[in-house]
């Protein structure tokens, strides 16, 4: 595998918000948001080669039972990420797997001790072209549809995939890092989006721009 680091710290997104947790952050994507802030995991040599085994006894031992597999984008090494979640899943473990919304997740994510946290990207990112809508609708009432917010444009996009589609999963709206988030919480009240979580990135506000947190 191509890891780009693993560390230990607290789930700065999403419904795991503040829970304590291990990362593995696999290196390389092939998409180019615009707002991206892990560009260290895409692009250069910022990474070594792992065995699946190597991996997972990094993992082991932080002692913690909850994993966040992240990127970069992970399913582009979807092999080796399905062997290490099965393996970690035998271990009693919870697996967060963060992807964007153009990749089928194994169906190891499938598991009732998996989270699949999907992204779809809005116009703001440049990437909207490259969603698979069909996959949002797969997802399941434990897993979670991600939205990172721009501007007033994303937010009427993402208000109307939410309208147009049947989602199971929760729905998180994250403002972009050093953008205001307040106008984003007024506009759900006022449009009755009774089930979208508005959610900061909680590590970026503790730590800034650091890496390994």
């Amino acid at each position: 595998m191509k890891v780009n680091e693993i560390f230990f710290s607290i789930q700065g997104e999403g419904i795991h918000i503040g829970l304590p947790t291990v990362f593995l952050r696999l290196f390389a994507c092939d998409l180019r948001c615009v707002w991206c802030d892990t560009m260290y995991a895409v692009e250069g040599t910022d990474f070594r080669e792992m065995e699946t085994a190597e991996v997972i006894g990094g993992i082991l031992e932080y002692g913690c039972s909850r994993v966040c597999i992240t990127g970069g984008e992970p399913l582009i090494q979807r092999e080796a990420v399905e062997e290490v979640a099965e393996s970690l899943i035998e271990r009693d473990f919870v697996v967060v797997l963060e992807t964007s919304g153009n990749k089928k997740p194994p169906g190891i994510f499938s598991h009732p001790s998996s989270v699949v946290s999907m992204d779809c990207k809005c116009p703001g990112s440049g990437m909207e072209s490259r969603m698979n809508f069909s996959l949002y609708d797969s997802l399941e009432e434990k897993d979670q549809l991600k939205f990172v917010i721009a501007d007033d444009a994303d937010y009427e996009y993402a208000r109307n995939v939410l309208v147009e589609r049947r989602i199971r999963a929760s729905v998180i709206f994250q403002p972009v890092y050093g953008t205001k988030a307040d106008w984003i919480a007024e506009r759900i009240l006022r449009d009755g989006m009774e089930n979208v979580r508005v959610l900061p990135q909680l590590h970026k506000i503790f730590w800034g721009e650091r890496r390994g947190v």
